[in-house]
């Protein structure tokens, strides 16, 4: 018998049935309508196109648990216990739409009541319920005993409660399938769990009728927590339940190191004052986020004392949200609308401006993330309204001399082409019959220490044969720093000139040994019409050595290891091409930090933090050059140079210049080659 169809007090059981849920339907949908209507307090973005692709993407990676299993790793096996409960919920599930829903609410029950389908369900949700149940224990064991540090701050009695409840609803499926074939005096071997249990009961002679009230009771009880969950899941947390999935759907289809460009002919499009002013998606990031504390875990501003955590950022943006959004929905008109800001204000007391200035945009915290959430562009947006509204101290220096003399480096005396003295390089103005562009950038054309990068990239390419010439002195800054540091209207003038100008010189090919000029030229000036093949140098030198053009012969006995710039690796996905032009050096030995590849420790210098003090906490390049000294390595080799001015400085820093050096690949090809 059903339990629905029985009556009780004289109530029948399906008006209670109905009843109970429509209550929590009920404050579930009023939850998330008002949810909703937050989410949209927020800017119009089209996130909307290949539609087909973003609903295939979302489904592979979340029911794939992609999003989870990526971080993996043999410290932190988090991943796949999220896994197991992922799925075998899911199977669940579906098995309350059948059994409880279909069978119970409808009353359908000869469709499923002594059937193989029914024992061939329960079966599957039997095994699937111990490994949620196992899954269960370890999440316990780890967040209440063994406490990782990623969690830290995050052990609430909330997430306590969503453990009991899924433990729970596992417990009282045992308990309602056991005595349910015990009242039914059914002997069957499948379901394991389930059989098992029912001849249990019936070997303790336990009369029918208790066997049915007690089945009927747990029924109930089942029933009443997958209602709770209900009604609980939207005012929790675990939000991101409901909301990771549109949030995969929506990720981002721009290249990963691109920014949205500003509307400098909107004004109030000049960053985020308000939460408002966050794109819809945006906001719904907020609601997606995990609370995995992965991202807090691998940030490299965290981990060197600075006030900036990204999980503590968007939960702090999503509690200002909820703590301000009913009072912004009572206003009327998007006028009225768009300028209020009831409570905290957003920078400075929400999130404050040390936090703001604090991250490096090294990537680190998206490439982890399992809800792809986008932490950078609302970082960039904050800068945004201090760096063109507000107008911060903390950038005016830098951003003033981007704007007037087209490079940031302060106190230079060097021009854009006296690094190329006695190498009788072409210019374009001078001579534009040429196969490539040698696109310098400031760092390596007026840094002292990085010009030795652009004169051993010249050699190389004259060593190989190409045709390349430089722009010289109308080269100016690709616009990188300008953008990074929240100044987007500096950076669109210069994308704008460099482009006018690359195209007047009719330029289709270019290489450069800086990630960050790479990323702009190839992923960002698009934004603006410049479309051309860019390439970086270590691509390119590893491309001349496959054809023969190069040759590697003079040996390197010293053991090197590689670290990843961020905006080459985490943004554009170049790992192994710079490894194996490294592999190549004869007799050199290369060896792996324990952070590489996409879990690579940034070296502090990007998001504009090259040209900012580092104040608070300890300063990021030495951390990383510690990581480097753990692996015994006598050369760090870089393909940035950013990593390389960086490195240089906390090398002297750590007093280890007799035993440790910072060298570009082009340096380290250069010192190797036929010449």
């Amino acid at each position: 018998m059903s339990p629905p169809s029985a009556s009780y007090l004289g109530v029948p059981g399906y008006a209670i049935f109905w009843v109970l849920f429509a209550i929590a339907f009920g404050l579930f949908a009023h939850r998330v309508y008002l949810l909703i209507r937050l989410m949209l307090l927020g800017q119009k973005e089209n996130r909307f196109d290949s539609i087909g692709y973003r609903i295939i993407y979302m489904l592979v990676a979340t029911f794939g648990q992609w999003c989870n299993l990526k971080n993996v790793s043999r410290k932190d096996r988090a991943g796949i216990a999220h896994a197991f409960m992922f799925w075998g919920f899911g199977l669940f599930l579906i098995g309350y739409f059948i059994f409880i829903g279909v069978r119970g609410g409808f009353g359908f029950s000869t469709l499923f009541v002594d059937g193989s389908f029914e024992k061939v369900y329960f079966s599957i949700l039997d095994i699937a319920g111990l490994f949620v149940v196992t899954a269960l224990i370890w999440a316990a064991i780890r967040r209440y005993i063994i406490k990782p540090e990623r969690l830290k701050g995050q052990i609430t009695a909330e997430a306590g409660v969503i453990l009991l409840l899924v433990f729970s609803l596992m417990v009282f499926h045992f308990c309602v399938e056991g005595f349910d074939y015990a009242a039914r005096d059914a002997s069957v071997s499948w379901p394991p769990i389930g059989g098992a249990f029912a001849s249990f009961l019936v070997d303790r002679g336990i009369a029918q009728g208790t066997l049915e009230s007690v089945f009927k009771g747990f029924w109930w009880l089942h029933y009443a927590i997958i209602l709770s969950f209900l009604v609980f899941i939207p005012r929790s947390k675990h939000l991101h339940i409901l909301a990771s999935f549109p949030n995969v759907a929506f990720k981002s289809s721009s290249p990963k190191g691109a920014l949205k460009p500003v509307d400098l002919e909107k004004p109030e499009t000049f960053g985020a004052s308000k939460i408002q002013d966050f794109s819809w998606k945006q906001l719904l990031d907020l609601y997606a986020c995990t609370v995995c504390g992965r991202c807090h875990a691998i940030c490299p501003a965290q981990l060197s004392g600075k006030p900036l955590s990204p999980r503590e950022l968007i939960l702090n943006l999503k509690e200002h949200l909820l703590e301000v959004g009913p009072e912004l929905l009572k206003v009327r008109g998007e006028a009225e609308a768009s300028s209020a800001n009831p409570g905290k204000a957003l920078i400075g007391e929400v999130v404050t401006e040390d936090e703001i200035w604090a991250c490096t945009t090294c990537r680190a915290c998206q490439e982890v993330c399992p809800a792809y959430n986008e932490h950078i562009d609302k970082i960039i947006d904050l800068r945004r309204n201090l760096a063109m509204v507000s107008m911060s101290e903390t950038v005016r220096d830098p951003l003033k001399n981007l704007r007037v003399r087209g490079h940031p480096w302060r106190g230079t005396t060097l021009a854009r082409t006296d690094w190329a003295e006695g190498l009788d390089i072409k210019t374009l103005a001078e001579y534009d019959d040429v196969d490539l562009l040698y696109w310098v950038g400031c760092t390596e054309a007026l840094e002292d220490r990085s010009i030795k990068v652009a004169q051993a990239v010249a050699k190389l390419l004259k060593l190989a044969g190409v045709n390349f010439g430089i722009l010289g002195d109308e080269e100016i800054c690709c616009g990188d720093p300008a953008r990074r540091m929240g100044g987007d209207h500096i950076f669109q003038l210069q994308a704008q000139t460099n482009i006018e100008l690359l195209q007047s010189y009719n330029v289709k090919k270019i290489v450069t040994a800086c990630p960050h000029c790479f990323n702009t030229l190839k992923n960002e000036y698009p934004q603006f019409g410049g479309e051309f093949e860019v390439i970086h140098h270590t691509q390119f030198i590893a491309d001349l050595i496959k054809q023969g053009r190069l040759k590697l012969t003079t040996g390197l006995e010293q053991t090197i290891t590689y670290h990843d710039a961020c905006y080459l690796g985490r943004h554009n996905d170049i790992y192994e091409t710079p490894r194996e032009v490294v592999k190549g050096i004869p007799q050199a030995k290369m060896v792996e930090m324990e952070r590489n590849r996409k879990g690579s420790f940034c070296c502090g210098g990007g998001g504009g933090r090259m040209w900012l003090e580092e104040r608070i906490g300890k300063r990021i390049s030495e951390m990383r050059i510690d990581q480097v000294i753990e692996v015994k390595a006598q050369i760090v080799a870089t393909a940035c140079p950013y990593c390389l001015q960086m490195f240089e400085d906390a090398i002297k820093a750590k007093a280890a210049q007799e035993s440790l050096t910072v060298m570009d690949i082009a340096e380290i090809v250069e010192g190797s080659v036929v010449h």
